[in-house]
């Protein structure tokens, strides 16, 4: 991809899109011309809705497709719907996470198995997928990690190493795949608190351990995927953290 206005036509699948950061990457790209594979798992009208809006705003820009990310016959028939669709793949963004703590003593083989899959197990079966068309774009695949791959989350020991793996995968991608594509990585701070909530305090807690004392928006995390994809042809292999400064003092 070539930088600046280079999203005007290309295609970019985004997992996890129907909602929260998700739906956020999918206008941001969709806003900068991108035609947009919206994949969903539960959310479909959610999903259905974004699709909607978007193809509202320029025809045959988006389509909504669902798959089991942890079913992997599912993965290559998701490119296949994108490349159907829009007749190439140029950004895959593995942004699909499950997230729930896992205290020691208490961990199930079945949280592993849920936990590892969609946060490690899923992006790389579904970068493999992609990888011909990428290839042929010469395209970039974005990882969103979690600074809690490099600084474990207390009771959330299955998570953060899930994570970690992400950032190891996102860095051998870039050696495997390269130098046809690009892969890089983000890994956000505090910018949502989980659908389950989190109490008042702890999130203060939280806010107060970022060098810039406030918590992010998704548009800090948009504005990175979007640098990787426009501006940053020279990149690859890297992770970066968009997190107010906490990584930093820890």
């Amino acid at each position: 991809m070539t930088p600046l206005d280079s999203l005007t036509g290309r295609v970019v699948l985004i997992t996890g899109a129907a909602r929260r950061l998700g739906a956020g990457l999918a206008r941001g790209f969709h806003s900068a011309g991108a035609n947009i594979a919206i994949h969903y798992h539960r959310s479909e009208s959610d999903a259905e809705r974004l699709r909607d809006e978007f193809n509202t705003t320029r025809k045959d820009s988006a389509i909504a497709t669902s798959a089991n990310l942890l079913d992997l016959a599912e993965l290559p028939r998701l490119v296949e719907r994108a490349l159907t669709a829009f007749g190439r793949l140029d950004v895959l963004i593995n942004n699909a996470s499950t997230f729930y703590p896992t205290p020691v003593g208490s961990i199930e083989p079945s949280q592993w198995d849920d936990l590892m899959g969609t946060n490690l197990k899923a992006p790389l079966f579904l970068s493999q997928a992609a990888a011909p068309a990428l290839r042929r774009a010469q395209g970039l695949i974005i990882n969103m990690i979690d600074i809690h791959g490099q600084r474990p989350l207390r009771d959330h020991p299955v998570y953060s190493t899930a994570k970690a793996g992400l950032a190891m995968l996102t860095r051998s991608l870039a050696r495997e795949l390269g130098p046809d594509i690009r892969v890089n990585g983000i890994a956000p701070g505090p910018i949502l608190w989980p659908d389950s909530g989190i109490n008042q305090h702890l999130q203060e807690e939280i806010i107060s351990r970022t060098q810039l004392k406030r918590r992010g928006s998704p548009d800090d995390i948009v504005r990175t995927a979007l640098f990787f994809a426009t501006d940053a042809p020279y990149v690859t292999g890297q992770i970066l953290a968009v997190d107010g400064g906490r990584s930093v003092s820890w």
